[in-house]
């Protein structure tokens, strides 16, 4: 790369220390560091939803099944679209109008109040093992791109991005993550769907190439496998229930408008994204049809094929979509052992100030170990799937319960979530250890659904019906 590459990556790591710094200055509560003062309009609503779930995966992940199987790499976003229209639909507006009469701020502060303490503990376990797992993925993934923008050692791009995005995470809390994520909002759009596409269609001659030299199989949906689309695109979609960013960005809106027009705007802009990562990477298979590994494919396209200036940028661009997942991530886990955990039972008389400094030390803490976990993962994409399975899997109907099935029990949601959890966990312990049995082949995503259906369905219909609650059906 040209040293105005180097630059464009200098400045952008620079930028983001110091949005950190600024807006640690601004926390004065548990409220500012997690949700931001309730006040959050809708362009950044939008902005944070995009660039929670426009990650690793969402681009790189993409990029690399464009390449290897064409246009079914497009499941794993429209599983993400959907669920944003969904939740926009059916959650956001009520999420938004509890957080504010309850002063909810996490996920877990939701569901005690509508079950018990015990199912606020399940579901807190719940999510800071998901949200690490999320962790591991981005900064793993980051330090793919720096490896391959600077040419320096993996273990010390590792460290390079765990470093800068703990601490802008961490320092600043929410007020950074909302001004670092509608930059790098705006620099994913602009970059990828702006500058990448018309840059490669003038490259490669024309779309039409894409037809004449990519086998018919590239623009079958089903290439991917039928089975293993439906898994993922049913967790991928039930995450959005059960994510702890989804309900921090509700709490953080304005207003219940404001909670669903952003949602919907972050669709729209994840449809967008996706649609040119796709393209991307056919395209790259088209250019580099000898290439083996789809992986790389899309650095290997901005690297040969784009400007100097433009090439850094790109990059920047990528790194900004995973860094900005990863802060989500890390604010998300904090948020659970800052909040779930130490105030809700280590020190419930804690001080604001104590607090807050939790808080820090837990970003600090979540991060580190998600960097850990990464360090030793073979797959970004089969870890991430893992991640959505566990959040999802035992949380989705107890989280059902809450808005919509007056009758639902706190003793059937906490066997439900419990025993959920274990099925998902035990299968992806079977699984590794026998492959070979035919039972630990079925995704884990379905025994724990059943499971957790169940359980929740038929204790609660054959227990007393629980007393009125508070919590809006």
């Amino acid at each position: 790369m040209h040293s105005i590459d180097y630059g464009v990556l200098i400045i952008y790591f620079f930028l983001l220390l110091v949005i950190g710094y600024y807006a640690n200055k601004r926390q004065k509560s548990t409220e500012d560091y997690y949700v931001g003062g309730r006040g959050v309009g809708t362009l950044s609503l939008g902005a944070l939803w995009m660039s929670s779930w426009v990650g690793g995966a969402s681009i790189l992940g993409t990029a690399q099944k464009s390449f290897e199987l064409g246009i079914s790499s497009l499941w794993y976003s429209l599983a993400m679209f959907f669920g944003f229209i969904f939740f926009s639909f059916t959650f956001a507006g009520r999420i938004k109008e509890t957080g504010d009469k309850y002063n909810h701020i996490t996920y877990p502060d939701l569901i005690e109040q509508r079950y018990d303490t015990k199912c606020r503990l399940i579901s807190t376990i719940t999510t800071i093992t998901a949200y690490t797992g999320y962790t591991a993925t981005q900064l793993l993934a980051a330090a793919h791109i720096i490896t391959t923008i600077t040419g320096i050692a993996l273990g010390h791009s590792f460290l390079l991005a765990t470093i800068i995005t703990i601490s802008y995470t961490a320092f600043g809390g929410f007020f950074a993550v909302e001004k670092t994520d509608r930059f790098q909002a705006f620099l994913i759009l602009f970059g990828v769907s702006v500058l990448a596409v018309p840059l490669t269609v003038n490259e490669l001659g024309g779309v039409s190439r894409l037809t004449e030299n990519l086998p018919a199989t590239y623009f079958e949906p089903g290439s991917w496998g039928v089975g293993t689309v439906l898994a993922m695109f049913i967790s991928i979609m039930l995450t959005f229930f059960t994510s702890m960013d989804s309900y921090t960005r509700c709490y953080a809106a304005k207003s219940k408008k404001s909670a669903k027009n952003g949602t919907l705007l972050a669709a729209l802009s994840v449809l967008c994204i996706s649609l040119s990562i796709c393209f991307l990477g056919m395209s790259a298979k088209v250019m580099f049809p000898s290439h083996s590994g789809g992986e790389s494919a899309l650095v290997m396209l901005i690297m040969q094929v784009f400007p100097i200036g433009v090439k850094g940028l790109m990059l920047v661009a990528i790194l900004s979509a995973i860094m900005s997942t990863a802060d989500t991530c890390i604010l998300s886990a904090s948020a659970n052992l800052a909040r779930d955990i130490y105030q809700r039972f280590v020190n419930p008389e804690a001080s604001t100030r104590q607090v807050l400094r939790v808080s820090m030390i837990s970003s600090v803490l979540v991060g580190t170990t998600g960097a850990l976990i990464g360090w030793f993962s073979e797959s970004i994409i089969s870890l991430l799937v893992m991640t959505f399975t566990i959040n999802s899997a035992g949380l989705f109907f107890p989280t059902l319960g809450v808005f919509f099935w007056k009758r639902a029990t706190a003793h059937a949601a906490f066997w439900s979530m419990s025993l959920s959890l274990t099925i998902v966990l035990v299968w992806y312990l079977g699984g590794h250890m026998l492959a070979e049995s035919a039972l630990f082949t079925i995704d884990p995503v379905w025994p724990g659904l059943l499971v957790s259906f169940l359980l929740f369905a038929v204790l609660s219909i054959f227990e007393p019906a629980p007393a009125a609650q508070e919590v809006p059906a």
